[in-house]
């Protein structure tokens, strides 16, 4: 298990996930709404980690821009 940081955009055009030095910059077109930005971003690593989403977990920084998730790789 690895934890990354992560900081998210919200209601982007695209959806898109870019590594910049230790941080991940996640794009996504979800709105930061009834966590469903959170849900997009943890679909989208998912998929760019090449794993399950079940596998991808938020550990911290919910309600914040900057997040903390733990990838199960």
């Amino acid at each position: 298990m690895r934890r990354i940081v992560v900081r998210v955009k919200p209601q982007s055009k695209k959806n898109s996930v870019e590594k910049d030095g230790d941080l991940f910059v996640v794009r996504t077109t979800a709105p930061a709404h009834e966590g469903k930005a959170n849900d997009a971003v943890t679909k989208l690593l998912a998929h760019y980690f090449n794993i399950a989403p079940s596998r991808v977990t938020l550990v911290r920084g919910a309600a914040m821009r900057e997040k903390v998730f733990e990838i199960d790789d």
